[in-house]
């Protein structure tokens, strides 16, 4: 099993755990990813074990009773794709009619979502153009996927190298639309894993990364990127990604770069996202703040 995989597995077992599947569910995604069902009562065993169930209330308000930040100002989106190393790629692409930069969106384990899609319109709509990219696109696109748990199965069996070549497409195509603008990375959950390893990967082409809860990569060397201004956020219950942040925190420090790791109080993981149970709408806007002032010093 890959890092990568591993991360997957866990996150099912957590989600299950956190009373957002069902053990039944929980077991079926498992089974996708090739786990099978001895394994998978271990895994889950294990992360009970390391994971306390977090307290009701620290769970935000039903996802419709709150906008959520830059809703109100969000640009639609445009269905684009482009040519990738292996054959075309698919995205939605939001443009700021004057860009002051632009942002390359990477998605959470279920593919390019509605959600995604308008947090690519909310930077839109901030004057950045965005691009969220459809990591799905080689096997047909987030859309040929009915069973999230199948295309959360179908990115776990992508390779690292081709994940990271076709995130460098995207970065090229943004560049392409929005020329002479400095480009940012942001990813979400699985997405923010994938910044990480860009940065590993050496990207001097990003002026700023933003990884939300992303898990480190093993034994990072971010020297490659040492120009690019990081900001990475954190939710303070989410003890699973929490514990990869000192590994993180040491490659920023060896590779100089400027950078800064937040922890948001009585957050979760995926705290910023607002069609989901964990949706934390007061870290959710603190963060939102933050990227913008961040952009403003290091992208604009």
């Amino acid at each position: 099993m890959t890092s990568l995989q591993r991360y997957l597995a866990e996150e099912i077992a957590t989600d299950h755990l956190d009373g957002l599947l069902s053990r039944r569910e929980a077991l079926r995604r498992l089974a996708l990813l090739g786990v099978g069902a001895p394994a998978a009562a271990a895994l889950i065993s294990a992360c009970g074990e390391a994971r306390p169930p977090a307290p009701t209330a620290t769970r935000g308000p039903a996802p419709h009773k709150v906008s959520p930040p830059g809703a109100a100002g969000a640009l639609p989106t445009t269905a684009v794709d482009w040519a990738g190393p292996d054959g075309r790629l698919q995205g939605a692409w939001a443009a700021a009619a004057e860009p002051k930069g632009a942002v390359l969106v990477i998605h959470e384990n279920k593919g390019l979502t509605e959600h995604i899609r308008s947090v690519a319109g909310r930077f839109g709509g901030l004057g950045y153009s965005a691009l969220a990219i459809d990591l799905l696109s080689p096997q047909g696109g987030t859309g040929a996927f009915a069973d999230p748990g199948a295309a959360t199965a179908a990115l776990s069996r992508i390779e690292p190298a081709e994940l990271i070549g076709n995130l460098t497409s995207g970065i090229d195509e943004i560049r392409r639309r929005a020329p002479d603008r400095r480009v940012a990375a942001v990813g979400f959950c699985m997405g923010g894993g994938l910044v990480w390893r860009l940065l590993a990967a050496g990207m001097p082409q990003l002026a700023a990364a933003v990884p939300f809860y992303g898990p480190a990569p093993d034994n990072p060397d971010f020297t490659g990127s040492a120009h690019t201004a990081v900001l990475a956020f954190y939710g303070a219950l989410d003890q699973r990604v929490n514990a990869t942040e000192p590994v993180v925190r040491a490659a920023l420090q060896k590779a100089a770069m400027v950078h800064e790791l937040v922890v948001e109080p009585d957050a979760d993981h995926a705290f910023f996202n607002d069609t989901g149970d964990r949706f934390q709408p007061t870290a959710a806007a603190d963060a939102w703040r933050r990227i913008q002032d961040w952009f403003a010093r290091h992208l604009d």
